[in-house]
């Protein structure tokens, strides 16, 4: 099977549905001849057309407001945010619209709006560029929030965000917009609210999302050779949430690390690591559930204090460690 990178995999997704439903559009800051700020729809206005392919002014208030607005008129908009911080000027129309106007009118219409957005530190983009904010939508009843680890899981999961007739937030991280992955040339869905076991184990179970899946990995193959057995497990949507492969998990490992980029504080990794506590799956635990987020403090532009912020491979390795021989203070 060929291989392209997780922007690639995006790319095709969005021009793949453009093409097949009339009803698809994708508008966005700069997203025609400039092709977006990281270059996702690169070549998309040529292809496909300014009509399906809309370049917009600076403002996410406003051009969040007209992707709820089309929604409603029975459109799916595609709305590119260029990056997931600016998500904060959008939240009115977020949170108080699309996340509620189906509720509000009982049952009627619906909101079929997909959000893409980057999120994540690591290029050195500092403090209002470079959050994971994904906690704050995954709060919100009425979205959906989605955060794709890999090229196969970003095509997959894209059309399944675009075929639901919910809003759903599609958080892609800055860092794996190059990485290489095998993806099928035609449309395939991955259903949201399915996890995926990346790597099978045995001692411990690593629940890590978005670029976190893999420093887990790159953890677990260390681990193994120190012996110790590690499972990892990508949620790949944390609304819906796969509790029961996790819980599954856990109940074989009877240990857990929840490891997410976004500030420990307040973070979804919380609500994992409860949702275990509050299974079956607790009375196989044989050490409390450990979660390992960034430190709360705002994302440091010096690309050494900004690595320091988040969790990196050896802090994983210590944090799995820390379930199996708990260092006692």
């Amino acid at each position: 099977m060929r291989k392209i990178t997780y922007a690639e995999a995006i790319r095709e997704a969005m021009t793949q549905e453009i093409k097949a439903n009339e009803d698809v559009y994708i508008l966005g800051e700069d997203i025609g001849i400039y092709g977006g700020a990281f270059g996702l729809t690169n070549g998309m206005e040529e292809e496909l057309g300014r009509e399906n392919v809309m370049s917009t002014p600076i403002s996410e208030s406003a051009i969040s407001g007209v992707a709820v607005g089309s929604a409603l008129t029975g459109m799916r908009p595609i709305l590119e945010l260029q990056f997931s911080d600016f998500i904060t000027i959008a939240m009115d129309n977020i949170v108080n619209q699309a996340a509620k106007l189906r509720y509000m009118n009982g049952g009627k219409g619906s909101i079929p709006i997909v959000v893409r957005t980057p999120g994540g530190s690591g290029a050195g983009f500092a403090a209002q560029h470079s959050q994971s904010l994904e906690a704050w939508t995954a709060h919100i009843p009425g979205l959906k929030v989605v955060q794709p680890s890999t090229p196969y899981d970003a095509k997959g999961l894209f059309k399944a965000a675009l075929d639901d007739n919910n809003p759903v937030i599609f958080y892609e991280h800055k860092l794996l917009y190059g990485l290489k992955g095998e993806v099928p040339e035609e449309t395939y869905s991955i259903p949201l609210g399915k996890a995926d076991v990346k790597r099978e184990g045995t001692d411990v179970t690593v629940v890590a999302t978005s670029i976190m899946v893999h420093r887990a990995l790159q953890a677990a193959e260390e681990l193994e050779k120190q012996g110790i057995s590690v499972e990892v497990i990508d949620p790949r949507t944390l609304v819906p949430l796969d509790i029961d492969t996790i819980v599954e998990s856990v109940k074989k490992t009877s240990r857990a690390v929840v490891v997410y980029e976004a500030v420990q504080r307040g973070g979804y990794g919380a609500e994992i690591a409860s949702l275990i506590n509050e299974s079956e799956a607790f009375d196989y635990l044989d050490a409390p559930v450990v979660r390992l987020g960034g430190k709360a403090v705002p994302m440091p532009y010096n690309m050494n204090l900004e690595k320091q912020a988040v969790p990196q491979v050896e802090d994983i390795i210590i944090a799995v460690k820390s379930t199996i021989a708990p260092v006692t203070i």
